[in-house]
């Protein structure tokens, strides 16, 4: 496995042009709505990497020029958002993919990624549950990390590493407040992306995240 994660990375790394774009984004609603959906939930729970997970899937449907994958001189475009979820494992990674995110609800995603973790740690995920995808999520915040940027897994032209989310003073509406800050950073493929795209993906996926409610929604527009 670590040979094969190292023979992609250095494909990614060598035939990809990296460009990484960064953002702050404000969580306390989405944490809020985390608890609230919870409180409801007998049995497992929607943790925030979940949420983000469908937070991206409506941000794409927004912003498809990134839902796409690059293969030799073609952009090859996705209707629904298929979003690959890196899982780290004994020794390597695992990329299994949530397909049609944007169709699912939140405990769709959250009962899905678990069962992933869960083969994925035995070393039984179908070849069928890693292959594709059009854009990918790396979530390493639970270890507390400041900020990190991540290879594109390719076909696909974007990947999303995210961060651990800190309590930190910022200014909103002309006020100093105590608030819950993600950072993320995202890599594109510069060959069909531009900086324009990522701004405005980024922006799109903070807004969803400031107004969570969207994401109750089994179907996202």
């Amino acid at each position: 496995m670590r040979k094969v994660v190292a023979y992609r990375m250095t494909e990614a790394t060598q035939t990809i042009p990296h460009f990484r774009m960064v953002k702050e984004i404000v969580i306390d609603d989405l944490l809020a709505l985390r608890k609230e959906i919870n409180q409801e939930l007998q049995e497992g729970k929607v943790s925030l990497n979940d949420l983000l997970v469908k937070a991206t899937a409506a941000a794409l449907m927004e912003n498809p020029k990134l839902n796409i994958q690059v293969i030799d001189s073609e952009i090859h475009q996705f209707s629904h958002a298929d979003i690959a979820v890196v899982i780290a494992v004994e020794n390597g990674l695992m990329t299994p993919v949530i397909r049609q995110a944007d169709m699912k609800s939140v405990v769709d995603v959250a009962i899905e990624t678990r069962d992933f973790a869960a083969r994925a740690a035995k070393g039984k995920l179908k070849m069928s549950e890693i292959e594709g995808g059009s854009f990918s999520i790396s979530n390493i915040g639970h270890y507390s990390i400041d900020q990190f940027d991540a290879i594109i897994n390719p076909p696909q032209a974007a990947i999303l590493a995210i961060a651990g989310a800190t309590k930190k003073p910022v200014v909103k509406r002309g006020e100093v407040s105590i608030a819950t800050v993600l950072k993320v950073c995202l890599s594109l493929d510069h060959r069909a992306l531009d900086g324009r795209d990522g701004a405005i993906f980024l922006d799109s996926l903070a807004e969803v995240i400031r107004n969570p409610e969207r994401l109750l929604a089994k179907q996202l527009a």
